[in-house]
């Protein structure tokens, strides 16, 4: 027979967890709204430098593109009168779309995607795949020669090879004229690839990287599995790694394509010793042409809403048929 003390019954009751009420259970009201008003304060402290620099980057300026495409300078008379900016409405748009310049510009840009695109997205993930795989020695020495030439501006790229595709001066064609090779690395038939050769320098290295780094997540439990499976490398890198970096690929593609319609620098340097370049050889040399040669504000600012609303339509057609692609696999799964 057992018997309970005072001492032992407190003692039970106060290791006995008590229970409690509902009400006492539950957060107050007032502290649930105090906590989200923080969290809503957090969260606009983050967000607020990004906005800044969208209204002030992105948004303004487009806005301002928008409203001076509109307007346009006339003078009235014979043209001995003072100019006045009148509104134009949709004829700064329509002498854009007219001028077979401004379309001669879209073509070469889109002869210059299909071509550098698929070089600039195969060219770097084959050379991460190759890093990934092992087959590299010293990986690190071998990433810092291929990132390098993505360190030098792309003015002073364009100026290195300008030196380089220029005969005379060039070691490269004085090297191929003593083996009796004649290349005209700016005529009309090699002035694009030329272009396309400046761009993959300084940038293949760059989205090298970008694909090595997704290469470092895969696990590595899936490639072991493969290689217990009996996959060599060649079926491991184009059937198990590289659909696990589909994301990262999606991304380059996307990035190089809208820096790729923004071509410039390189056609706007070689210009100066080719006659092959003229001022209006690409979209954005055409906008430079009317805003700052011809002093067309308006036809600029049209010209400049037409490559952006290009921009925009390509890269929403590229991530909706990515999206497509996506989901057809997850059901075919």
């Amino acid at each position: 027979m057992t018997s309970t003390t005072p001492v032992s019954v407190a003692a039970e009751a106060t290791a006995r967890p008590s229970p409690r009420s509902p009400a006492a259970a539950a957060p107050a009201p007032g502290s649930r709204r105090s906590a989200r008003r923080r969290e809503l304060g957090a969260c606009g402290v983050l967000m607020t430098p990004f906005f800044v620099l969208l209204v002030t980057v992105f948004l303004i300026p487009v806005a301002t593109a928008v409203y001076l495409s509109f307007f346009s300078d006339d003078q009235p008379g014979l043209g001995f009168g003072p100019e006045r900016t009148v509104f134009a409405g949709l004829r700064n748009y329509a002498a854009v779309l007219a001028d077979p310049t401004f379309l001669g510009g879209l073509g070469v840009v889109a002869l210059y995607c299909v071509v550098y695109i698929p070089l600039m997205v195969i060219g770097a993930l084959v050379l991460a795949l190759l890093l990934d795989s092992g087959v590299v020695r010293l990986r690190g020495t071998v990433q810092l020669a291929l990132f390098l030439p993505h360190a030098v501006p792309g003015i002073i790229a364009a100026l290195i090879w300008l030196y380089l595709y220029t005969p005379g001066i060039s070691p490269v064609i004085d090297l191929l004229g003593r083996a009796d090779i004649t290349i005209d690395f700016l005529g009309v038939h090699t002035v694009l690839p030329s272009i396309v050769n400046i761009a993959l320098w300084s940038n293949l290295g760059y989205n090298m990287v970008v694909f090595y780094a997704a290469l470092q997540a895969v696990p590595r439990e899936v490639i072991e599995a493969s290689v217990v499976d009996g996959a060599g490398p060649v079926r491991t890198a184009l059937q198990v790694k590289a659909p696990l970096v589909r994301s990262s690929i999606v991304m380059v593609a996307m990035f190089t394509l809208i820096f790729a319609l923004q071509l410039f620098t390189e056609p706007m340097l070689l210009s100066q010793s080719t006659p092959m370049i003229n001022s209006r050889f690409s979209p954005s040399m055409y906008i430079y042409d009317a805003a700052f040669t011809r002093n067309n504000y308006g036809l600029a600012a049209a010209a400049s809403v037409i490559l952006l609303l290009c921009t925009i339509a390509l890269s929403y057609g590229v991530t909706r048929w990515t999206n497509r692609a996506n989901a057809a696999e997850e059901g075919a799964r």
